[in-house]
């Protein structure tokens, strides 16, 4: 199996790309696509099945454009993911230590969805397809899916957020957001050949837009976390919980930094053991509820680029507090930013928490660490997305003097 849960085969020298096939199954495909240096195929027929191969619990599977581990049964799932993570890491030649698995329940944890017209994109297409269960969704999706028919569910695009962990004011466990007409007026539509794209203009540093109906509010090991639901936020709030847990686990001191900390899920916890907090994320939008869900803790945040904040405003930070004890960095998917990872290995902060999203990014920035005199002390899956081969995971570092 390969990034993004196809497994290769070979045929006459030529690599094989398998959806919905598992390592070590006999099949017979056909090549739906041929390109210069491989191949892609459908299978036609099962000849020698794997052991760990089970029934879709979904109609819907390899219709619609999410799931595509479902074929598996829900440990060997867990297994392959981190063996895809371990490959990655193996790609920058970094030895890594047994990875733990932070799992949760594979099915019923789903708590972020977004809607097409009340419906879920199919798969490699824009044909909208009509949902009224899915089984990795939670209760309180499900009941709303099933209870809202198609045509009585908002047009367009939007986003829902719903789970016992919601605790926002108005009750509800299932929050709609719509967006607001500005951010609609930012939406134009490009034709490209026969296609027509959606492009949406970038909102950073654009000001805030605040839907109050948008905000959600949710309880996480005990804390509340608000949040817009039509920005992002874990899906998976069981291994969430857990996740925080680690990323705090065995840190404590004066100073730390939250670097790309999003609505402050984090920094939420880091203040509890450390006496200040500083927080960086670009998204000004998420950086409003950050401040609303760290009121009252003794924090600052900066609402910049990593980049822009090495630059212009670590020196007279760390002049006026001191050295960071420890920092905690959770970038998208491209990883840090370049300015960002030279800083660290420049400045040895002595722990560093390293949470991601893509795992060869995470390989990448995690290669320059280790040529910088740290130490790759523990590796977790983090396995917010059963049922898929999307993969999120925490490495933890600790510099050696």
């Amino acid at each position: 199996m390969v990034s993004g849960g196809d497994c290769i085969g070979s045929y006459e020298g030529k690599t094989v790309f398998i959806p919905y096939a598992i390592p070590g199954e006999k099949l017979e495909v056909e090549i739906t696509d041929s390109k210069r240096d491989y191949d892609n195929s459908k299978i036609v027929k099962i000849l020698e099945p794997s052991v760990h191969r089970v029934n879709p619990i979904c109609p819907l599977y390899q219709t619609c454009g999410g799931c595509n581990m479902m074929h598996i049964d829900a440990d060997f799932q867990t297994e392959l993911r981190k063996e895809l993570l371990k490959s990655s890491f193996a790609r920058e030649n970094i030895e890594v230590p047994e990875i733990k698995a932070v799992t949760g329940n594979s099915t019923g944890y789903r708590c972020r969805f977004q809607l097409h017209d009340g419906g879920l994109s199919m798969k490699h297409s824009n044909e909208i397809v009509k949902i009224d269960e899915c089984p990795v969704a939670t209760k309180e999706i499900n009941e709303y899916l099933s209870s809202t028919p198609l045509e009585k569910r908002p047009k367009g695009r939007i986003h829902i957020f719903g789970g016992s962990c919601v605790v926002s004011e108005n009750t509800a466990k299932v929050i709609i957001a719509r967006q607001s007409e500005k951010q609609a007026e930012k939406e134009t539509v490009i034709k490209s050949g026969k296609r027509k794209v959606k492009r949406v203009v970038n909102r950073y540093f654009s000001g805030t837009v605040l839907e109050p109906s948008n905000i959600a509010t949710v309880l996480v090991n005990g804390k509340k976390i608000s949040f817009d639901v039509q920005g992002f936020f874990q899906s998976n709030i069981e291994v969430l919980e857990k996740a925080v847990n680690l990323v705090c686990k065995g840190l404590s001191g004066k100073n730390v930094l939250d670097m790309y900390s999003g609505a402050g899920t984090f920094s939420v916890f880091l203040a509890d053991k450390f006496e200040k907090v500083t927080m960086v994320e670009h998204n000004r939008d998420a950086m409003v509820f950050a401040e609303m869900n760290m009121a009252g803790k003794n924090h600052v945040s900066y609402g910049l680029s990593g980049a822009k904040w090495i630059k212009e405003n670590a020196p007279s930070v760390i002049s006026a507090q001191g050295e960071f004890d420890a920092v905690v960095i959770d970038p998208p998917r491209s990883g840090m930013e370049k300015e960002v990872c030279q800083w660290l290995c420049k400045t040895h902060p002595k722990y560093i928490r390293s949470v991601s999203c893509d795992a060869a990014t995470h390989a990448r920035d995690s290669a320059w660490l280790i040529k910088a005199g740290y130490r790759l002390t523990e590796l977790y899956l983090l396995d917010f997305y059963p049922q898929t081969a999307h993969i999120e995971s925490l490495a933890c570092f600790e510099y050696q003097d």
